[in-house]
């Protein structure tokens, strides 16, 4: 399965589900076994509920997808009493994803999150689908260090996830782990637009919205070669298009330690596994005896 470790933390395997596309609880459990992987990563949670953007909400876009959901959730208190227990009673690692409007909102979500049975938490900073896309926290580095800074009141580890849609990502990298992220999660959503040419409007109910895909992946793979350039020995999980495991082998050998997988699981949910079991094959065909061995080697 491949073992790998972010900052302090040991994860069985260096794949993981991406947030907002495998639930908030044991829903994949039916596809395959969530303790094999190297953790499944929750859908963002507020600590208060959140009903989330009008619909319609998902769009196609060619082998790509437009969401708008707009972190709709239960909350922290409620997705600890409900959700979390069926993940933990099945073996899985949890990582558990934050977002808020403020950086007090992250603090509170964060508090909220103290003494879960979670093994790292993924602080949001990069959502596209709030009602202000020029807020996105995540295209400032002050703003990113703030929210960063207030989700240490967990006491877990951090992993600070960051936006492809700003020039300035290295800088904003270099913030989130001077705030105290173990880790970069690198990317979240590259901002789209789709128009519905019957009605002659845009097909979202919010508007605009987050594209994720294949169509993504290379962004994703530049934003992680250059943040490890920059931050060589930072642990990095790299996000955004991986449908194969050569995309997650690609992944690592641009400098990524994990890989999440995310909207591969909508078309295929045994995604994760399949592409795990890929990138298993891929390294023993080519005489690889462990993913670490592959972190950072297109560097030279």
């Amino acid at each position: 399965m491949n073992p790998t470790t972010i900052g302090t933390v040991a994860l069985r395997s260096f794949v993981l589900t991406a947030s907002g596309t495998a639930g908030l609880g044991d829903e994949l459990a039916g596809y395959g076994d969530v303790a094999t992987l190297g953790a499944v990563v929750t859908k963002s949670l507020a600590a208060f509920a959140w009903e989330g953007n009008p619909a319609p909400r998902v769009a196609a876009s060619g082998p790509d997808m437009l969401n708008a959901v707009g972190l709709a959730g239960p909350g922290v208190a409620a997705w600890r009493e409900h959700s979390l227990p069926a993940l933990r009673q099945r073996g899985a690692d949890v990582v558990a994803s934050i977002w808020g409007r403020t950086a007090d909102e992250f603090a509170d979500a964060a508090s909220a999150m103290a003494g879960a049975d979670i093994v790292a938490m993924e602080v949001n900073a990069s959502c596209p689908n709030l009602e202000s896309r020029s807020s996105i926290f995540a295209h400032s580095a002050t703003a990113t260090a703030a929210v960063v800074e207030a989700a240490t009141a967990a006491g877990v580890p951090l992993w600070a996830k960051l936006s492809p849609n700003t020039p300035d990502l290295v800088a904003i990298a270099e913030a989130a782990l001077s705030a105290g992220a173990q880790a970069l999660v690198l990317v979240n959503t590259v901002l789209g637009l789709a128009i519905d040419v019957t009605t002659r409007r845009p097909t979202l109910g919010n508007g605009g919205g987050g594209m994720s895909g294949p169509g993504i992946f290379p962004v994703a793979l530049r934003a992680v070669y250059e943040c490890h350039r920059a931050f060589p020995d930072t642990p990095i999980i790299g996000v955004g298009g991986i449908s194969s495991g050569e995309d997650a082998v690609a992944m690592v050998m641009a400098g990524a330690s994990a890989v999440e997988v995310g909207t591969a699981t909508f078309a295929n949910p045994r995604a994760p596994w399949r592409i795990q079991k890929e990138a298993d094959a891929w390294m023993k065909a080519n005489g690889v005896g462990a993913i670490r061995e592959l972190r950072g080697v297109a560097h030279g």
